[in-house]
């Protein structure tokens, strides 16, 4: 089974997925939207030599997808079940393959607006394409051709690859896609080109980005970095928050901030939410530059009205810093090297992939209903 072919049973079904990776691998990141079943990969091989897999195996529910990092471990052990008996299916290329798929889904088509969802991270790209020329926001380095590619079946050229933030949790995909071609600009807020940000153009709050006869206009929302920056597009009413705030949860402060400073910066963050997202109105959709993975939707868009009903916006400042700061989950894997990737002072490219694997963990989590 594909990565593709399990999603597509994850949207109609609950299959049952028998994780056989190390205790530690299945913490860092899962496959979720599934019933699942941990039984590491040396019991079946205990368990083979003592002709017990059968028994190992009486508690599975059938059928059972078997997962595994790269899908070698996980084809042996469908062997195992099938010997006694039990339905059962490998994932090609286990949680690598699952860190492939990506998918694209047409949020709007005047002007088009295509939302790209890596299921494995929660990581949220998007491409706006008008009268002929197209724009990346957010981009993941690992998915470049794939905008190009989508711009040109939408009659665009890609002329803007545009970071809310300087990314913690993947590698942009930004410094590609201006080598590949001199007509891609680079785009980053001046703030975010001040932490070291390399060969790069900059705005500024309230300086539009044309593309095509669409405007979209940058809005600071410091908080997650100094220089997060939402973006506006007035033709569609729609504000695409990068990490400035997320659909369930808000995000967390500290991924620049040291320990001498980031009750500042929730403080920031706090201001932010209340003050230069106020001039929006409830009906103003907003899309996020991340998602928690346990929500298997298709797609992650929402009012901004549905979301100031999360519990933060009733708070004073002072509970709403107490209570980010209380329940932070572990930072991003490798988010200091991949900080420096995505500066341009280190180059990983041998490695780019296997450092950002696992989920974003970009919100804080304790601010949801």
């Amino acid at each position: 089974m594909t990565a593709e072919e399990l999603r597509q049973w994850l949207d109609t079904d609950e299959p049952t997925l028998l994780d056989i990776r190390n205790r530690d691998e299945v913490e860092a990141w899962r496959i979720e939207g599934a019933d699942r079943t941990e039984i590491p990969y040396m019991r079946f091989l205990s368990a083979s030599v003592t002709n017990s897999v059968e028994e190992l195996a009486a508690d599975i529910d059938q059928p059972v997808v078997v997962v595994c990092p790269r899908g070698e471990e996980s084809a042996s052990v469908v062997e195992m079940l099938h010997q006694v008996g039990i339905e059962a299916v490998n994932l090609t290329g286990g949680m690598h393959s699952w860190a492939q798929l990506y998918e694209g889904f047409t949020l709007d088509t005047e002007p088009v607006l295509i939302q790209y969802d890596r299921p494995s991270s929660g990581c949220l790209s998007y491409l706006l394409v008008s009268d002929g020329e197209a724009a990346v926001i957010d981009p993941l380095r690992a998915f470049v051709d794939r905008y190009r590619a989508d711009a040109a079946e939408h009659g665009g050229t890609l002329v803007s690859a545009i970071d809310t933030h300087l990314h913690a949790d993947h590698i942009s995909g930004l410094s590609l896609l201006a080598e590949q071609s001199e007509s891609v600009e680079p785009i980053v807020s001046t703030k975010t080109a001040m932490r070291g940000v390399e060969r790069v153009s900059t705005v500024d709050a309230g300086e539009p980005i044309t593309v095509g006869t669409t405007s979209i206009e940058p809005i600071a929302a410091p908080g997650h970095t100094s220089g997060m920056t939402a973006l506006y597009v007035a033709d569609l009413d729609l504000l695409l928050t990068g990490d400035g705030l997320f659909i369930e949860h808000v995000p967390r402060p500290d991924l620049e901030a040291d320990a001498a400073d980031v009750r500042d910066a929730a403080r920031t963050l706090y201001r932010t939410l209340t003050d230069r997202f106020a001039r929006f109105d409830d009906e103003t959709r907003i899309v996020p530059g991340h998602y928690d993975p346990s929500n298997t939707e298709r797609s992650h868009i929402a009012r901004l009205g549905d979301v100031r009903d999360l519990s933060v916006f009733d708070m004073t400042e002072a509970a709403f810093v107490d209570s980010v700061l209380n329940d932070m989950p572990p930072r991003p894997n490798n988010y200091e090297r991949i900080i420096d990737i995505n500066c341009g002072t280190e180059v990983a490219e041998d490695e780019a992939f296997e450092l950002e694997l696992g989920p974003n963990n970009c919100a804080a989590g304790s601010t949801s209903n």
